[in-house]
């Protein structure tokens, strides 16, 4: 077997451990399984190993166990440094296939750690990759706006995304990689506790609500997910591809606002 360099240690052991993560432990080589010519062919034979053990169907929500509630709440003044615990609990994320796929920054989330509302999109893209914040591109400013026809402010909500990482080309996150990174969303809002949440799109409301469903049938209804009150409507990103769609996604938000009990603004997202 060809020496590995101490770089190409840490990421064969990264990878290992992910797929321990996933539930797998044993290795079994075969014998001409390593050609000689390149170290990188170690992780590659990991690679096909792992492909022959892993069970061909992934499950698309997560694990029950990520569903049940907390034991005890996080009080209000405890909750930045509970927020920003978990945050360091991630680190430099190996969990999953998106730590190797060219992900420069890791976006956590931000907003208020206290907040009565929390957005929750699929994943960072190019934008939010470079700044380590999500909705910052072109689909977090139309995003500001809906949250500004609701008569909030952005530092008033808490956002964040299923996953941490941007999927390469902006795709929609594999099952794999949202079932392990949603552990850190499920606890994110285990301690803000907001009253209502908002799932951008169909992959943010798989995800929160634990089951595959259309969009369709999920919009104009509230749901309950982690002690919360749940609302699914477009993601912003769609918004910006189908224009026509921004008076539905207004309906949804009115939606959001009578369950806060907020008052509607003159101006909607169609502006």
């Amino acid at each position: 077997m060809p020496r590995l360099d101490p770089e190409q240690q840490q990421a064969l052991a990264a990878r290992v451990n992910y797929y321990r993560d996933l539930g797998i432990f044993d290795f079994y080589r075969r014998g001409d399984a390593v050609p000689e010519s390149a170290s990188e062919s170690v992780l590659a034979t990991v690679e096909a190993v792992v492909e022959e053990t892993m069970p061909k169907k992934l499950s698309t929500a997560p694990p029950q166990d990520l569903f049940v509630a907390a034991a005890s709440p996080v009080a209000p003044e405890k909750r930045e440094a509970a927020l920003r615990a978990i945050s360091e609990d991630i680190g430099d994320c190996k969990r999953c296939p998106l730590a190797f796929a060219g992900r420069h920054t890791i976006v956590f989330g931000e907003g208020d750690p206290n907040a009565r509302l929390m957005f929750v999109g699929e994943g960072p893209g190019a934008d939010e990759d470079a700044q380590g914040r999500p909705f910052v591109g072109r689909a977090g400013q139309l995003l500001n706006n809906m949250i500004a026809a609701m008569g909030l402010k952005r530092e008033q909500v808490y956002i964040a995304n299923i996953v941490k990482c941007r999927p390469p080309q902006n795709r929609t996150p594999e099952p794999v990689e949202a079932n392990t990174c949603s552990q850190f969303l499920v606890r994110q809002i285990e301690v803000i506790r907001p009253e209502l949440l908002v799932a951008l799109g169909s992959t943010a409301a798989t995800y929160l609500l634990g089951g595959k469903a259309s969009l369709s049938s999920l919009r104009g209804r509230v749901h309950e997910a982690r002690g919360s009150k749940l609302i699914v409507t477009y993601h912003p990103a769609y918004l910006l591809r189908d224009p026509r769609q921004k008076k539905e996604a207004w309906t949804d938000l009115q939606i959001a606002m009578r369950e806060l009990g907020l008052k509607a603004p003159k101006r909607s997202t169609e502006e």
